[in-house]
């Protein structure tokens, strides 16, 4: 039975594109049991279906455990996956299907994007704003669970912007320019050179080393321009400045300033830090109140099942608030 009396469980996936996690809660809002896997995007991941059998199967298993046959009354259940946008939806809800007959689950999930899941693990609230800013960035205006609106999310090369590969790859390029002049001497220059592990002041060791590396791994790169910003080297101030500006623009796009919807922040640089220092002002000055910070996804992905199993709003307060 669940803390309110009533009977069955909801389970929550969220698949990104380094883990796949899973919960089962019940009716009330207190998580039951977890389960963890490697990436489920489905176009980066190397095994996404394997991932979300087994993070569904751990979760389950140990539900079963504390519940026993209560852990199979599955009232609703929500995917939320990256790369399941228009494109990706139908290979997405294809993949979580077969997890779920696997681990011999009635009915079947519904599956939306990990955009959606991330509102919901910042408010019970069933409509409103998300800005995403970590190796990717993205803005946008989610409803009942589904993106309506959406600015940027294009990925490294064609846009993401703001994000923590953007901050880093604008990192490098003032680097570049404090060596052949095209730019003011910046401290990036020797700190991007002892981050990679190369010589400074030597531009090939620089296009040799970065161009070998993954777009998304380079997003380690970016605190070197946050703490170079913090010391207050001038160069590094304006690209953390752009960053947050392009973030709230991108927000712009998606909700009118002044509107009354919540604004939830989620992502590795909304965690703290100059930058979403600069976005939470934004955000109180655009529409007259501070954003909410999401929990992890995966509790967005419960609580979008609670509301779908007509769970009282508390319930998914809840869940995010960690009082489950």
């Amino acid at each position: 039975m669940g803390r309110d009396g009533v009977g069955g469980v909801v389970i929550g996936t969220d698949a990104g594109g380094t883990s796949t996690r899973c919960v089962v809660a019940d009716l009330g809002g207190r998580v039951v049991a977890r389960g963890r896997a490697g990436g489920g995007n489905q176009f980066s991941s190397a095994d996404p279906a394997a991932a979300f059998e087994e993070a569904l199967r751990q979760a389950v298993t140990g539900a079963r455990a504390v519940l026993g046959a209560g852990a199979d009354e599955v009232a609703a259940a929500v995917f939320g996956v990256a790369g399941a946008s228009a494109a990706g939806h139908a290979r997405a809800a294809e993949t979580a299907g077969r997890a779920w007959r696997a681990v011999g689950l009635p009915g079947r999930p519904r599956v939306t994007d990990d955009i959606a899941v991330a509102f919901a693990a910042g408010t019970h609230e069933p409509e409103g704003a998300v800005v995403i800013a970590g190796t990717g960035a993205v803005a946008a205006y989610v409803a009942d669970g589904s993106v309506r609106r959406r600015c940027d999310g294009y990925g490294w090369l064609l846009g993401d912007e703001g994000s923590a590969v953007w901050i880093a790859l604008e990192g490098l390029r003032a680097a570049l320019a404090g060596i052949d002049g095209r730019g003011r001497p910046t401290v990036l220059s020797d700190r991007m050179a002892a981050a990679l592990g190369i010589v400074p002041g030597d531009p090939q060791e620089f296009i040799r080393t970065v161009y070998a590396r993954p777009p998304a791994e380079l997003g380690g790169l970016a605190p070197e321009v946050t703490g170079a910003a913090a010391e207050g080297d001038a160069r590094s101030v304006r690209i953390c400045d752009e960053a947050a500006a392009r973030l709230l623009a991108a927000l712009d796009t998606v909700l009118a300033p002044g509107a009354a919807a919540p604004v939830v922040v989620s992502g590795a640089l909304m965690a703290g830090g100059q930058i979403a220092d600069r976005v939470r002002a934004g955000v109180r000055e655009r529409f007259g109140t501070g954003p909410l910070t999401a929990a992890e996804g995966v509790l967005g992905a419960a609580g979008l099942a609670l509301r779908a199993a007509g769970a009282p709003p508390e319930a998914h307060a809840r869940l995010i608030s960690g009082g489950g």
